[in-house]
């Protein structure tokens, strides 16, 4: 009988340590299916509340982000600027988009319950994360820091846009992914991961570019940013920058129809890829077409907002361009921040003399 016992005893506890070896191996493997999906993307379209529990270095440690950058100390994006994000991450949605704003900062407490509009609109997406600019961390082991430390902003005229050039080319080098400007309507996936965009034939724009991480370009790109830097050049060490730096490595030729140049693996996409509306015709956006253009051969809409001093904006039912695009590609920066203020300022209570 004590036999027995001791045999009724040993199988209870072998079938407890096969319960145990069990219950390992979920966790075990349970454990690889969430670092599986932190790689793939899906953690933002299977988990959406964990976003928050992601610290800046986890999300850009994901690879492959969307990177847009507002440079001036603005907490409230303007609509285009939501319109923009909201439209990337749409379009990508396995991807993380992150706008890095030098207005905020570690301590400054904004999420989706913001007072800003489009803030608590932009927060409220499951793959979009906002995160401070913190520029002399960002240019830290770039050829930039040392540039960073000696300039001074206030004597340079054109800070805001090269403090911006600057950040975008320190964000690929170290992260990887595609950077673009504010006022860019993605419309449909860039195809490419390694690319320029041409703004016309033989000449780059750096409004929208695409690369891996550590590439020898980029890191060209941030030596030759110091080189010949020239802060009273507008765009020196923007688009020229890119432009020169091709033309270094590639012999640029003019675009004939439709195609698309590549050079030393570099994709130069054809000026119909973003800018199908060229920057001296920038007020088509913002008028009423009698038959809208398709954009078939488009990946994402530059709105030339740089061109754009009249302060021209997307008005509900005005049915311009801008606002089909803003309707199609931003449904929700529409219907928040345009028909919203529509309607706040039709219904405001007006006050007679």
């Amino acid at each position: 009988y004590a036999c027995l016992r001791h045999d009724s005893k040993g199988k209870r506890k072998s079938r407890m340590m096969k319960k145990i070896q069990i219950c390992l191996c979920f966790f075990f493997v349970s454990g690889i299916l969430y670092e599986i999906s932190l790689l793939s993307g899906c953690i933002f379209s299977c988990i959406p509340l964990s976003k928050h529990f992601l610290t800046p270095e986890q999300v850009l440690s994901l690879g492959k982000s969307i990177f847009f950058l507002e440079t001036t100390e603005r907490l409230e994006p303007p609509p285009l600027v939501s319109c923009s994000v909201e439209s990337a991450a749409r379009i990508y949605p396995d991807r993380p988009v992150i706008l890095f704003m030098k207005g905020l900062s570690n301590e400054t407490a904004l999420d989706s319950n913001s007072s800003y509009a489009a803030f608590s609109l932009l927060s409220s997406m499951s793959n979009v994360f906002i995160f401070p600019l913190q520029m002399e961390t960002l240019f830290k082991d770039t050829p930039l820091l040392q540039w960073y430390k000696e300039v001074n902003p206030e004597q340079e005229k054109n800070w805001i846009h090269i403090s911006s050039d600057a950040s975008r080319l320190a964000l690929i080098w170290k992260y990887g992914g595609i950077y673009m400007d504010t006022d860019v309507i993605s419309i449909r996936p860039i195809p490419e991961a390694i690319f320029l965009a041409a703004q016309k034939s033989q000449f780059s724009s750096n409004g929208i570019f695409g690369f891996p991480s550590y590439h020898k370009f980029i890191w060209d790109c941030m030596n030759n940013f110091v080189l010949k830097y020239n802060g009273k050049i507008w765009g020196n060490q923007g688009p020229f920058l890119m432009t020169r730096m091709l033309k270094a490595i590639c012999n640029l030729t003019d675009f004939v129809g439709l195609e698309d140049h590549s050079c030393q693996n570099i994709s130069f996409l054809n000026p119909q890829r973003f800018y199908p509306i060229p920057y001296p015709a920038w007020k088509r956006y913002y008028e009423v077409w009698n038959k809208n253009p398709d954009f078939n051969h488009s990946y994402a809409l530059h709105l030339w907002n740089f061109m754009n001093r009249n302060q021209k904006a997307v008005v509900a039912g005005s049915n311009t361009l801008a606002e089909q695009l803003y309707k199609a590609y931003c449904p929700t920066t529409y219907r928040d921040l345009i028909q919203g203020a529509h309607k706040r300022d039709f219904t405001q209570p007006r006050e007679y003399a």
